[in-house]
């Protein structure tokens, strides 16, 4: 049978998605229940029990894994891959964690040998296998992933067919399609109570959509290990919204630098209108009550592989052969693979260039270009190897002469002993990428610089003698912020990396070592262990809450997502104010009015003839005292509700209030120097050029700074700089500066609603009339003053009963309110509803009238 998730996704997808072979028989859960102090299961994990262990499940496109097939016994032969990221992470957990990893396998296995290779894995590596269907495979990996999302990622957009593939709605699919299947998979082994999930890179975005909608407080995190483009061109993405709604279902999202992070919550704003803020230092963006936060950090090496590689025995005899080799010459390596973002062609242009500028230096310094083999296949690839190709000859050509070769291309899979040999002996590396998500190679070369015993013995350099080493790196690569003392190149201005060539080779040795100590400190503290152990004190520190709030997941597909409030926060019932309302007597109505009677993006802000409706029929009510309370002017407020004889309006957040249409305008009670005016104005104005769509409201008692027609992005942008300017200038003015929905406001101190509330409370319980019911309803953060000061009425002492109290937001959102409504209209239900309550007492007879108060008294 279908799951729930299988069943939504379907609504999205179409054609033969979901039509691929059914994979292997479910296999034995992980975490089980202890019966008479045994496992239930098979014997599985003899030393599991759900008291004593928590799992890690790290999800990852492939295993770490080498498998091949014995030819001539038929049986398969499974070994783990040191060299694999997700195994050497397990040094930043802790002794007593079980890590499961969920993915696929390098090579295909017979459908017939699926159940007793997944039985193996799993019981002598922890691995559990995703089978996927060869079709299917070829769709999602080389088709959606390597040849449309991979490029887009790194900023090639799909312009010309021959060289990328241009989206594809199968293609799309097929990626859902394995994107669930990892999911389920990891249902299988996950106890969410307890386990953590870690999901690897931009192969399984979707993936959280699906474990979301099967474990509600599944633990949660995903690091993508690719960059992450710029809105610009992520918005080309045709399922740009799925995508992004997807990540937001994890609680963690990882990130190598700061601009990737930067480019992924531009792109919520834009896309999604969602804003980000800092919270004790951790950036955290607001989900449907959910609190989605951001990790920054790039990876790190394994210290003790890299050691153990510069031990081995043929690295030091490679050494050897390399100093023998080039003797007296200075060599700068690259490595990188062979893909059309690595720059390697520009890279053996700037050494051209070099040699060119630099006659001196030809016969004294040779490039090593180590080649790794493509991991995808295409035109563009096999382009780019004959542009490296063409090149390399044809400088070897002009500069190169008999023992001699300029540039030395290694086109052959390299293992990584002979690398580090190479890395050992470099003077400089560069890495000259037009786009790398991270690129390890420097931190690599830093490590085999640093040397041990056994390396400088084979390069015959003293123990005691300083180690120096150089970088020439492209700015646009993920290790590059982390790497302060390496030259950062544009690799596209081949003069500028070849001139940062010649500095790095010429530099003198103090400087050198100066660079390679402050480097190595960086690396050797920051390795993939600190990485790992940083990114799941994260995770554990962004899920503490699970337990402690309320989650209901609603959506189709890939706009599934989980609404979590708190427990006493729930949805404000109108059948019940309205209840509550019939039984009491003296009664308190608190409204907002942009964003609750009238909605934010009402081009008209005048209140319409229903309002005007409502608001006349429940201020003629003797039993309720109603308030507009607003950060609008008076004269607007004013004119707006003038049919409304009863009604209480509060302008400029209370600094004019008046009591009905009647009464005068009483000012706020404390005398109040506008001089600031003089101060802030001039600054507003300054962002009001610079801001196209913005503009200034000067009220008698405040000053607004608006954005809600400008660019979104910029807008706000703009705002949180306008916000921090403000707080300096009037760092010693009596006003406060606050930041509101597309706002930016200075306003006197003390002026809040608030005070509003807490001024027609006292003078209710002043005048004998004690309110039993207080309502207050409004949406921004301005109204939470409101809220606080109507809920600390309940502890009045001199208050004969304690009043009913509703403090009500619009929308699911944090709040010191415990009830919501969704939006206008529902708050426009609400005073219909009130307005047929009051209609009703007041049609009652003056006979009934008196006893009901008499009965209240």
């Amino acid at each position: 049978m279908a799951s729930s998730s299988y069943i939504s996704l379907m609504d999205l997808a179409s054609g033969d998605m979901f039509n691929s072979p059914q994979t292997p028989e479910r296999i034995s859960r992980v975490m089980t229940v202890p019966v008479d102090g045994g496992i239930t299961d098979d014997g599985d994990f003899d030393s599991l029990s759900s008291e004593c262990c928590e799992k890690t499940i790290i999800v990852a496109n492939f295993l770490p894994l080498q498998a091949q097939k014995d030819i001539k016994s038929g049986e398969w032969l499974f070994s783990f891959d040191e060299d694999s990221l997700l195994l050497q992470m397990k040094d930043g957990f802790s002794s007593d964690t079980i890590v499961v990893y969920v993915g696929s396998l390098k090579v295909d296995v017979d459908s017939k040998e699926q159940d007793e290779v997944s039985k193996t894995l799993l019981e002598e590596f922890n691995c559990v296998p995703t089978f996927l269907p060869p079709d299917l495979q070829k769709k999602f990996y080389h088709g959606f992933c390597k040849q449309y999302l991979w490029p887009l990622f790194h900023y090639m957009l799909p312009m010309c067919a021959d060289y990328s593939n241009r989206f594809d709605r199968l293609h799309w699919q097929a990626y859902l399609s394995a994107n669930k299947i990892f999911a389920d998979k990891i249902i299988e082994v996950t106890n969410p109570e307890k386990d953590y999930v870690w999901v690897h890179d931009y192969h399984l975005m979707a993936l959280p959509t699906f474990l979301r909608k099967h474990f509600h407080r599944v633990k949660l995190g995903l690091f993508l290990r690719s960059p992450f483009p710029s809105s610009e061109i992520y918005r080309t993405l045709p399922v740009r919204e799925e995508i992004l709604k997807a990540l937001l279902n994890a609680d963690l999202i990882g990130f190598h630098t700061f601009d990737y992070a930067r480019h992924f919550l531009t792109c919520c704003s834009r896309i999604l209108g969602l804003d980000h803020e800092s919270k004790r230092g951790h950036i955290g963006l607001d989900y449907f009550g959910r609190t989605v936060y951001m990790k920054i950090l790039p990876v790190g090496i394994h210290m003790g592989q890299l050691q153990s590689s510069l031990n081995h025995p043929s690295s030091s005899t490679k050494v050897k052969e390399i100093v023998a080799k080039f003797n007296d010459k200075k060599i700068i390596i690259g490595v990188d693979d062979m893909d059309i973002f690595k720059g390697i062609s520009l890279k053996v242009l700037a050494m051209e260039q070099l040699l060119q500028q630099h006659p001196e230096l030809q016969g004294k310094v040779v490039l090593i270009q180590i080649v790794n083999p493509a991991r995808s296949t295409g035109k563009d690839v096999q382009e780019a190897k004959r542009e490296i190709y063409e090149t390399t000859e044809r400088i070897n050509d002009v500069f190169g002469f008999p023992g001699y070769e300029p540039v030395v291309l290694i086109d052959r899979c390299v293992p990584f002993y002979e690398k580090a040999a190479y890395y050992a002996c470099a003077e400089c590396c560069i890495v000259n990428a037009v786009r790398d998500g991270m690129n390890l190679v420097p931190y690599k070369y830093i490590v085999c610089r640093q040397g041990t015993s056994r390396m400088d013995e084979a390069l015959q350099i003293a123990p005691e003698s300083p180690r120096t080493s150089m970088l020439v790196v492209s700015e646009f690569i993920g290790c590059s912020p982390s790497l302060s003392g390496a030259i950062r190149v544009n690799p596209w201005n081949i003069d500028a990396v070849a001139d940062a060539l010649n500095m790095a080779i010429t530099m003198p040795g103090v400087e050198k070592q100066i660079r390679h100590e402050q480097h190595y400190r960086y690396v050797s503290s920051h390795d993939v262990g600190y990485w790992s152990q940083s990114f799941m004190q994260d995770l554990e520190r962004a899920c503490k809450e699970h337990y402690n709030r309320h989650c209901w997941g609603f959506g189709f597909g890939l706009s599934f997502r989980i609404l979590s409030i708190s427990p006493n926060f729930r949805k404000l019932s109108i059948d019940h104010i309205i209840s509550v309302h019939r039984r009491t007597c003296r009664r308190a109505i608190f409204l907002d009015y942009d964003g609750t009677v009238v909605p934010h993006s009402s081009i008209i802000k005048s209140p319409g003839p229903e309002v005007i409706l409502f608001m006349n029929s429940i201020c003629s009510d003797p039993k309720n005292t109603v308030f507009i309370v607003s950060g609008r002017g008076k004269n607007s407020l004013s004119d707006w509700f003038a049919q409304c004889e009863n009604l209480g309006i509060a302008a400029e957040h209370g600094y004019f209030i008046r009591w009905n249409r009647r009464s005068e305008w009483e000012t706020f009670p404390i005398a109040i120097d506008f001089g600031w005016k003089r101060i802030a104005e001039p600054v507003m104005q300054l962002y009001t050029e610079a801001t196209d769509g913005s503009f200034i409201e000067s009220k008698e008692s405040a000053l607004v700074w608006h954005h809600q027609d400008a660019d979104p992005d910029f807008g706000s942008s703009q705002a949180k700089e306008l916000l921090d300017h403000l707080e300096n200038v009037l760092a010693n003015e009596p006003v406060v500066v606050k930041r509101g929905h597309q706002i930016v406001e200075v306003k006197p101190q003390g002026v809040t609603k608030g005070l509003v509330a807490k001024k027609v409370l006292a003078t209710m319980i002043s005048n004998g009339e004690p309110p039993d019911f207080v309502l207050c309803v409004g949406d921004d953060r301005s109204d939470e003053d409101m809220f606080e000061s109507i809920s600390n009425t309940a502890y009045i002492s001199s208050l004969p009963v304690s009043p009913e109290i509703f403090a009500c937001t619009i929308g699911q959102k944090p709040s010191k309110a415990r009830y919501y409504l969704d939006d206008t209209v529902d708050v426009l239900k609400l005073l219909s509803g009130l307005t047929g309550a009051s209609s009703s007492t007041t049609s009652t007879s003056n006979t009934e009238t008196e006893v009901s108060f008499e009965s209240c008294a």
